[in-house]
């Protein structure tokens, strides 16, 4: 089985970052492990050593969800938000905000899930409260910490895939 690939981040706008990435899985599959806790487990746990303590995704309007991981050295990072809208396989829109919030406020994170042919095009647009929180992102190991996990999400969408053979 193919794997997606490497994400592209572009900033097609002064407050916004637009991150697009390919999975070889049907978005039905893609979309689940986006909002069921037992699957985002298992690939949005963090960098090598880290571990995922805290995974709640109430996948509803209104719906809050909270995840926790902790580094080896004892270092929590958690972030936390609430779902604003949700079109089941289609579209999630949620604002999310950090702990450490350095971003000067929410991030309203949209995701679109567009399939053909089996393959599923995930676009996530982040909307940050201003350019400084967005170019704070940027300087971040964002981009490199999304396509770990989204590494990981392969093989978990490859696993899935086979149970529907």
């Amino acid at each position: 089985m193919a794997f997606g690939g490497p994400l592209t981040v572009t900033t097609p706008e002064d407050t916004r970052i637009v991150i697009t990435r390919q999975f070889d899985a049907p978005r039905h599959l893609v979309f689940a492990c986006y909002t069921q806790p037992a699957l985002i487990r298992r690939w949005l746990n963090g960098a090598e050593g880290w571990v995922m303590t805290v995974c709640e995704f109430d996948a509803r309007v209104g719906g809050k969800y909270r995840y926790e991981w902790k580094a080896p050295s004892g270092y929590v990072m958690g972030m936390g938000g609430v779902v604003r809208e949700i079109e089941p396989v289609e579209r999630l829109v949620s604002a999310e905000v950090f702990d450490d919030d350095w971003t000067g406020g929410e991030t309203v994170s949209t995701l679109i899930f567009e399939e053909e042919s089996g393959r599923t095009t995930l676009v996530n647009t982040l909307n940050y409260s201003s350019k400084e929180a967005r170019d704070g992102a940027l300087a971040t190991p964002m981009a490199d910490g999304m396509e770990f996990g989204y590494s990981k999400l392969d093989k978990v969408l490859a696993e899935l895939g086979k149970g529907q053979e």
